[in-house]
């Protein structure tokens, strides 16, 4: 999923996320929708969808992760978080309840549990402590969410969230705890918080054995190509994550043949096109030079064109692992690519 954050994936228009990257849904977040623009003119313009004229599905965070990482700026309780704008410091409650509803005036397709997502590393008393408050939030916000109506015409639905930083036994717990609520998917949040990949890949196996194999598991904010083709050997089914466009920005590409840093002095003459093997219409119709160029002249096109090889790249790579899924080559064509697409260019 493309993160539309703030109601825009950035640096590329709606149309060319539908037309060219075949996005099929977007990620919106809670707490920056909510201070801004802010859920009275979210309702007046009849949810997100319309205010941003994307007529596709729409999952929105909790604002659980914004929560953790402004750890100077709030305070959790048991009844909720009480924080700070980051934006002019007034000061604001979010409760399992409160984020039940600001989430259904957003107007997304799927909503996510209120969740307290905790650092790397982090001591096992906090993250039981933890864990048991996202719990306890999560059947306050299924309440919540149970007794009130969808909005805007079509079906709302609510994923809870496993926590347990790193230690098996609460992910496991954690997990049979949320597949209990059974609800129509099920996500796996506080990992790719700092803590090694491999730890990541162990958490995640622990909790995939446990969420039912026929309801969506979503691994929240993963991560590069390779994180992604080995979580899917694992049982994943979404992700959702910043790097394809914010490592965009910054010069960065993803391909096939592994990671190009576009600002690097050996692309400054090469006018071969950006991505001889790309999906993408940039990948043909641009070199790398020009990319470059654009780049080191800061140029506005360059965070647009790269962004939109990046999403491309992503989406097409994922489609090509649901094509090997079926045909039942996935396991060798995966060790392959992830080999190439982690190489540096």
């Amino acid at each position: 999923m493309p993160v539309g954050t703030a109601g825009t994936v950035k640096a590329i228009h709606q149309r060319d996320l539908v037309e060219d990257v075949k996005a099929q849904i977007i990620l919106g977040n809670t707490y920056h929708l909510y201070l801004r623009p802010g859920i009275e003119l979210m309702e007046k313009a009849g949810g997100l969808h319309k205010f941003i004229n994307w007529d596709r599905p729409i999952l929105t965070d909790s604002g659980g992760y914004q929560v953790y990482s402004l750890a100077d700026k709030r305070k959790i309780t048991e009844e909720g978080v009480k924080f700070t704008s980051h934006i002019d410091g007034s000061v604001h409650v979010f409760s399992p309840e409160s984020v039940m509803d600001i989430q259904r005036s957003i107007g997304a397709d799927i909503i996510m549990a209120f969740d307290e997502c905790t650092p790397y590393p982090c001591e096992y008393d906090y993250a039981k402590k933890s864990m048991d408050l996202t719990h306890r939030w999560l059947k306050r916000c299924c309440d919540r969410f149970d007794s009130t109506k969808d909005k805007y015409g079509y079906s709302q639905a609510l994923f809870p969230i496993v926590q347990g930083s790193t230690f098996k036994d609460l992910r496991k717990v954690s997990a049979e705890t949320i597949v209990s609520f059974n609800r129509e998917g099920n996500a796996i949040g506080g990992l790719s918080v700092g803590e090694p990949a491999e730890e990541m890949y162990a958490m995640t196996e622990e909790v995939c054995a446990i969420l039912p194999a026929d309801k969506p598991r979503y691994l929240m904010g993963v991560g590069t190509p390779a994180n992604i083709l080995e979580s899917i050997a694992l049982g994943i089914d979404m992700f959702d994550c910043v790097m394809p466009t914010r490592n965009a920005r910054n010069g960065m590409l993803f391909t096939r043949q592994g990671i190009i840093n576009i600002r690097n002095e050996k692309w400054k003459d090469d006018l071969s096109a950006l991505d001889e093997e790309g999906t993408s219409f940039v990948d043909k119709t641009y070199s790398k030079a020009y990319l470059r160029h654009l780049n080191h002249s800061q140029e506005i096109l360059a965070a647009q064109i790269a962004t939109h090889h990046n999403l491309a790249f992503y989406l097409a790579l994922v489609k090509e692992a649901r094509e090997k899924i079926a045909e039942g080559t996935f396991s060798g064509w995966k060790k392959t690519m992830v080999e190439q697409v982690t190489r540096r260019l």
